[in-house]
């Protein structure tokens, strides 16, 4: 016998009628590409995105057309968002860092029939155009622009386009499983995958990332989304935005140091999310400047593996919790956060700066384990101290890859994430490595990404990548190459030395090699792999 309730589909438009409804004049700040902050609110976005929902159904869109968009965080994208989706379209988020090449063939994999640009991308447009040819219509998120119409004779504009339509739009009702949004991955093994998620995915993930237990999200907060709304959906931040009715800075291109630390203390951010390289650079940004960040109560910290440096400084400098959190963008992304217990609170501090390394535990609606990696049907033990290949199954979790036949879901139906972890009784995981970048010295392995967080710890090291390099008696021993701090004149010995009683012995790395840059991919993630390639020989050549 079924419940006799009402049944009302999870669809991405109910996210911004209710901000609308019940927080119309919740402010929504957006930084525009000139360097202006914008203020707007819940309802002119709603009333903007059905302009724009509109203006698509007279162009000849239809249900389940991708439309691409190439843009920062701010405003007109936001508005992009929801009239894309809440059309029953599929709105195709792109990383403006990938490579022309890579661009070219995630636009066409995609098949998406518009393109919404900000300014800035411009150049990156008009070096790929000629191989796009599926795109119909270019639309700049602005105003008219004769720098645009020279590039793009046919080009539209957002500006132009709300102003020939009105709000006189009702959001189609449909099954909420139809896909909402397209992100690929960052691609740094082959081409970029894409990952097609659908509205109740996205809902209940939005709904998810606003419990006490991850974010804990409410009306009183602002938000402050530094993460990309390119790299998978800014972590579905905007979505919970409009779920919560919260104010949303939206903070445009300038994501340096500075200029956040500016945003944050003028517009009384509480909660941000971002990369570590980010809150890395914010920090030493408000020690330089002298502010307190007063206003933040807590920062979310995912994308790569979290120095505890840097969570330290967040807690003990500037009375802010920063709390780690992982997931992919086959995970929507979220899959654990590291939120304490109540049986924590009687622990010392200490023993809670320690509990805090991890990335946390799942919140309900995902699920972790851990299977061996040579037999890979054999689970092993969650006892804090077994490594195993981290898998994940839940209702935010990819089933399959949008073109691409995946070769990561189970028989029994869970994602395998490729990640190295441990998680203990209750329930905390901590990666441990991703399983490629694993160093396998005389049979054991050596955790690049614990190397990686000591490093951070040294005041004079600014970044530091630990890879796998060939060695002749070994195998792989571990080579540790690191971007100093300004003005800094650090060695290899004192390098080195930090490593001592901080691991054993074995594992401290043979050789320190500095560099003035470490490349990053389009995710804010290190490329290792250019890394291997570059240093991998070091020692075989000594």
């Amino acid at each position: 016998m079924l419940g006799k309730m009402m049944y009302q589909p999870l669809l991405i438009s109910s996210l911004i009628e209710h901000a609308a409804q019940y927080h119309s004049d919740t402010a929504v700040y957006s930084k525009e590409v000139d360097g202006t902050m914008t203020k707007s609110n819940w309802l002119s976005v709603s009333d903007n995105s059905k302009r724009l929902a509109n203006a698509l159904q007279s162009l000849g869109l239809k249900s389940s057309d991708c439309i691409a968009t190439l843009a920062w965080n701010n405003r007109r994208h936001l508005e992009a968002w929801y009239a894309i989706s809440g059309s029953e379209m599929i709105c195709h988020t792109i990383n403006p860092r990938l490579f022309p090449e890579q661009l070219t063939y995630i636009i066409n994999d995609a098949k998406d029939q518009v393109l919404f640009f900000d300014i800035t991308f411009l150049p990156l447009i008009a070096a790929i155009k000629e191989h796009i040819k599926g795109i119909k219509h270019f639309i700049l998120l602005g105003d008219r622009d004769e720098k645009v119409l020279e590039e793009l004779p046919n080009a539209l504009f957002f500006d132009e386009l709300l102003a020939e339509n009105d709000t006189n739009f009702d959001w189609p009702q449909f099954d909420e499983k139809q896909a909402s949004s397209l992100c690929y991955t960052s691609g740094t093994t082959g081409n970029p995958k894409g990952i097609l998620y659908s509205h109740r995915s996205s809902v209940l993930h939005a709904i998810a990332l606003c419990m006490p237990d991850v974010s804990a999200l409410s009306a009183q907060d602002v938000l402050l989304p530094v993460v990309p709304m390119f790299h998978v959906n800014a972590w579905g931040t905007p979505y919970a935005a409009a779920l919560t009715g919260c104010s949303l800075i939206l903070p445009g291109p300038n994501l340096d140091g500075d200029s956040l630390v500016s945003v944050i203390d003028d517009y009384k951010v509480t909660v941000a999310l971002g990369v570590p390289t980010i809150w890395q650079s914010l920090l030493t940004a408000a020690k330089n400047k002298g502010s307190t960040l007063e206003s933040m109560t807590r920062t979310i910290v995912g994308g790569a593996a979290c120095p505890p440096s840097i969570i330290t400084s967040f807690r003990e400098d500037f009375n802010c919790d920063a709390i780690h959190g992982w997931g992919m963008t086959e995970t929507s992304p979220l899959g654990t956060m590291n939120q304490i217990k109540a049986k924590h609170k009687s622990l010392s501090r200490d023993e809670i700066n320690e509990l805090r390394k991890s990335q946390g535990r799942p919140p309900y609606g995902v699920q972790i384990r851990l299977m061996g990696t040579e037999k890979k049907d054999q689970h092993v033990a969650e006892d804090g101290e077994s490594q195993g290949r981290l898998q994940i199954r839940g209702h935010w979790v990819i089933d399959d890859y949008f073109t691409h036949k995946p070769d990561t879901i189970t028989e029994d139906g869970w994602f395998d994430t490729g990640d190295i972890a441990t998680i203990d009784e209750d329930g905390y995981m901590n990666i441990r490595d991703r399983s490629k970048d694993l160093i396998k010295s005389g049979g054991e392995w050596i955790s690049s990404v614990e190397l990686e967080n000591i490093a951070a710890g040294h005041a004079e090291v600014k970044m530091a990548a630990a890879i796998a390099a060939n060695h002749k008696q070994w195998g792989e021993r571990p080579v540790l190459i690191v971007v100093k701090e300004e003005d800094s004149n650090v060695d290899e010995a004192q390098i080195l030395d930090f490593y001592k009683d901080k691991v054993a012995s074995w594992q401290i790395p043979d050789k320190v090699i500095f560099v003035d840059n470490i490349v990053l991919n389009g995710a804010g993630k290190m490329m290792k792999n250019n890394l291997r390639d570059e240093h991998g020989d070091v020692l075989l050549e000594q």
